[in-house]
């Protein structure tokens, strides 16, 4: 069946979601669910070994109320992931490796790029050609569909003392602000990293985020704390098109 794959975080605050991308932490908003939801294809269920396609990624949404993460596909217990995550979101991984039996996928935890491997019955298989990848020293995000660009425009990324770590990710939450006025703009989705210099932010952990803003003249600057701060009429394209899952990728 098709698995909607776009969940939001309806019990959580910006900032607490945020990295502190836009400044005090009071001005935060409490987010109401996002009405629109991508849907990625299924993936086959046919047992191969491959890598990750640059033209297509596969998403695993966890099945029951949390999974274990094994160090490697000989079955030793890494840590226990809970689901939905801290935000109310269906807990996905952006996978990395099918092995069949076994997927290596991204995982949402320190360091930044760190893997582990599942057991492919814990969890259900979509796919989406969609990817986002963020130039940092040109200041602008492509949305790919394959390997086709459907959508581009300017970002503005971390000062110098708070960098946006460049890397690989993966969409965690959508959150949508009940002030589309506000600091965070229309919308916001969590990533799977976090800051390389904040270790907490107003409570929580650091994590990075692209999302709307109130200051588009900011930018195609270094303007954030770490976040990528898009146009609201480019986030709300995203949350739109784009699945919880989907992958991004910082450059530059």
């Amino acid at each position: 069946m098709r698995t909607n794959l776009l969940r939001t975080a309806a019990a959580a605050t910006l900032a607490f979601l945020l990295t502190g991308c836009v400044g005090s932490a009071s001005s935060a908003a409490r987010p109401e669910p996002a009405s629109s939801a991508a849907r990625p294809e299924p993936a086959s269920s046919a047992a191969r070994s491959e890598p990750a396609s640059s033209v297509s990624s596969k998403i695993a949404s966890v099945k029951g109320s949390r999974i274990t993460v094994y160090g490697s596909k000989e079955g030793v217990a890494q840590r226990t992931i809970t689901s939905p995550n801290d935000y109310g979101a269906a807990r996905v991984f952006l996978v990395e490796r099918d092995e069949g039996e076994w997927l290596q996928v991204l995982l949402p935890i320190r360091p930044n790029g760190s893997k582990g491997w599942i057991k492919a019955a814990d969890v259900t298989l979509a796919e989406t050609t969609y990817r986002v990848e963020i130039d940092r020293g040109a200041f602008r995000f492509t949305v790919y569909d394959g390997d086709r660009a459907v959508r581009t425009g300017k970002v503005a990324t971390g000062e110098a003392g708070t960098p946006t770590p460049p890397g690989r990710y993966f969409f965690t939450e959508l959150v949508k602000p009940v002030d589309q006025g506000g600091a965070y703009g229309a919308y916001a989705f969590g990533l799977s990293g976090f800051s390389p210099v904040l270790k907490s932010f107003a409570g929580g952990p650091g994590q990075l985020a692209i999302h709307g803003t109130n200051k588009p003249s900011a930018i195609g600057t270094r303007a954030s704390h770490g976040c990528v701060r898009i146009s609201n009429d480019d986030i709300t394209w995203m949350a739109k098109n784009l699945a919880i899952g989907t992958p991004v990728v910082v450059q530059g």
